[in-house]
Formats: C-alpha cells, sequence, structure tokens
C-alpha cells in the first residue's frame, strides 16, 4: 500500500475532524529532540495494528497522529473524505518522503498507509 503526499492546502482542524469522525485516534506530540521517538511509536503502532491504521503528519503541527478502523479503506475514500481530488495528492512507496516533504514546506500532510 503506497504513502500520500497531501500537496494542497487543507485546514488542519478540518482533516482531524473529518476523520475522527470515523476513525479512533491517538497523538505522539513531539519537540526537537523527541520527534524520532514520536515517529517511531507511529510506525509501530500502524504496524502492529490488526484492523487499518493510519498515521498523519501535519505542516506547522507537532503531532503525528494515528487513525484506527476495524474496516479497511481504500486510500482515494480517505482523500475524498477531506474533498481532495486526484491532482491535489500523489502516492510514494516510501516513509520517510511524505514526512520530508512536510518538514520541508512541499506539502501540508503525509498519511502513512504502510509502514513497508
Amino acid at each position: 500500500m503506497s504513502n500520500i503526499i497531501v500537496k494542497k492546502w487543507i485546514e488542519p482542524y478540518v482533516l482531524l475532524e473529518t476523520y475522527k469522525k470515523h476513525f479512533s485516534m491517538q497523538d505522539f506530540t513531539f519537540d526537537g529532540f523527541s520527534k524520532n521517538d514520536a515517529k517511531s511509536k507511529m510506525l509501530k503502532l500502524i504496524a502492529d495494528n490488526k484492523g487499518f491504521a493510519f498515521g498523519l503528519y501535519m505542516k506547522n503541527v507537532n503531532k503525528f497522529y494515528v487513525f484506527i478502523s476495524d474496516n479497511q479503506i481504500n486510500a482515494d475514500k480517505l482523500m475524498s473524505e477531506i474533498g481532495m481530488q486526484h491532482g491535489d495528492y500523489e502516492f510514494n512507496e516510501t516513509t520517510d518522503e511524505p514526512i520530508a516533504a512536510v518538514d520541508f514546506a512541499k506539502a501540508e500532510a503525509a498519511l502513512i498507509l504502510s509502514t513497508l
């Protein structure tokens, strides 16, 4: 499963509240010293989940979020839930590139659907 780089601006509150309607949520707050630890915790929770889980990382928000559901959801449905259309986002096979795109202000958010 691919990860997603969200290129189109979206209000972080809208993104969070939309996903919270459909998924349970856990977050990992970090600072400059604890970011890698929080990222590792997010990735482990996604990998260990028996149902469906994905991570979220947003520009200017010092948190990693994990959303969990018993039901499998496809990536395009996740994006349509927040009003995104093809072209507003792109797929990426790595976990590091989407997060780096957010860190370097080349993306608004990263959705981590797979830890592979």
